[in-house]
């Protein structure tokens, strides 16, 4: 976790343990808890709407270099000659 040894995360508990106080930890903790899952879950966020875009490059640039007369194309529906009624 972000690097850290056993040894260094002792110390730096001991040392919010002093700052803080037994009281106030609990609840310091809570909240860095519940703010390191947000971020989490906004990063996965933005990896999710990476990969998505990045898929969607992938299939526009395979379809680009298809060859013209493999390549679906549009053609527009004439309802003028449907009989209307």
């Amino acid at each position: 976790m972000f690097g850290l040894s056993g040894q260094e995360l002792l110390v730096i508990v001991v040392i919010a343990l002093v700052i803080l106080g037994p009281k106030k930890l609990p609840e310091v903790a809570k909240t860095l808890g519940k703010g390191y899952q947000e971020l989490r879950k906004a990063m996965d966020g933005v990896k999710g709407t990476m990969n998505v875009n990045q898929v969607f490059n992938d299939m526009m640039k395979d379809s680009d270099e298809r060859p013209a007369d493999k390549r679906e194309t549009y053609t527009k529906h004439d309802d003028s000659t449907q009989p209307k009624g």
